[in-house]
């Protein structure tokens, strides 16, 4: 009868093991027992008010006449899953979530996509948050540079040399890991009109 219980034991534990380090394959491969879910990810419009889309305003000119340019913000909303639905076991701290850094890629719907050209220069940037299992998170992260409104394109629309908007879509790769150090990843999509938006 000992010998039935250690052997239940046993298969449980295995099973536990199994379940806390199974591979995770939505996430490229990842081992992590924890999924990191990207929201939603909000900007501004072009009075300042939070949307699903971001308006970019490539020149900003005070009423003195002085021009200036500013990063244009966005904050994302995540939260962090078991990758079990119903785990054997309740979530630890080690299921926990640090986001370290993000990177983010411009694309146009016309296929016209050369950096510094046709669309802003892709970028990386780093961050530390932590999202604990369970939990929603709000992060915000810079989604253009300033001096990206110093280069082409977007120069070009605060000089004169193009008129109206540029649309493009922004993707975002935010990477990190749990606690145990498996990597994680999520990723999502905004669309961007950079225009001379009027101050």
């Amino acid at each position: 009868m000992k010998n039935m219980s250690a052997v239940f034991k046993g298969a449980v534990l295995a099973l536990g093991c199994l379940a806390l380090f199974s591979c995770n394959p939505l996430e490229n491969k990842s081992d992590s027992a924890s999924l990191l879910i990207l929201e939603r990810i909000e900007g501004l419009d072009a009075e300042g008010n939070s949307a699903d889309y971001l308006e970019s305003d490539v020149v900003t000119v005070d009423q003195q006449g002085n021009s200036s340019v500013f990063e244009d913000p966005a904050v994302a909303t995540f939260s962090a899953r078991l990758l079990d639905p119903n785990p054997l076991f309740d979530p630890s701290q080690y299921n926990d979530i640090l986001i370290t850094r993000y990177v983010v890629r411009y694309t146009r719907s016309d296929g016209r996509n050369r950096e510094g050209v046709d669309v802003p220069y892709g970028f990386e940037g780093s961050l530390s948050v932590m999202v604990k299992v369970g939990t929603i998170t709000d992060v915000s992260f810079v989604l253009v540079r300033a001096v990206a409104k110093l280069e082409p394109p977007l120069v070009n629309l605060a000089v004169g040399r193009a008129e109206g908007e540029l649309e493009v879509t922004a993707h975002i790769d935010f990477y990190g890991h749990d606690m145990m150090n498996k990597s994680v990843k999520a990723s999502g999509q905004m669309s961007i009109f950079f225009a001379d938006w009027a101050d």
